[in-house]
């Protein structure tokens, strides 16, 4: 399972991520994440679990719970929805050839 961790304090590390959740079974990976221009934490991370059964025990025990004295919040990891990505300015008015709501004046 993929835990997401979210209200991490900025000086909660990796490894003090994964001891949190190893108490409560084995810890394939556990990552904070990082903002990439200055490598402070984003404030949140994410955990894997292989065992279900292990995983959904540390989500109920340490949901609501304090960890670098901030309580943080745990739930299952969602996929991250896909959105359409539209190039160039996406919006309906492109160019010099819109003049919103000037009716039909197109001088400047």
């Amino acid at each position: 399972m993929d835990i997401y961790v979210g209200n991490l304090a900025y000086a909660t590390t990796d490894e003090g991520l994964r001891a949190a959740f190893a108490a409560y079974g084995e810890v394939t990976s556990a990552r904070v994440v990082k903002d990439r221009m200055t490598e402070r934490s984003k404030g949140f991370g994410f955990v894997e679990m292989p065992d279900q059964a292990q995983a959904q025990a540390a989500v109920d025990a340490l949901n609501g719970s304090e960890l670098d004295g901030r309580p943080i919040r745990v739930n299952e990891s969602q996929p991250k929805p896909r959105t359409e990505r539209r190039g160039g300015f996406g919006g309906p008015r492109r160019g010099r050839g819109d003049r919103g709501d000037r009716g039909g004046d197109t001088r400047w």
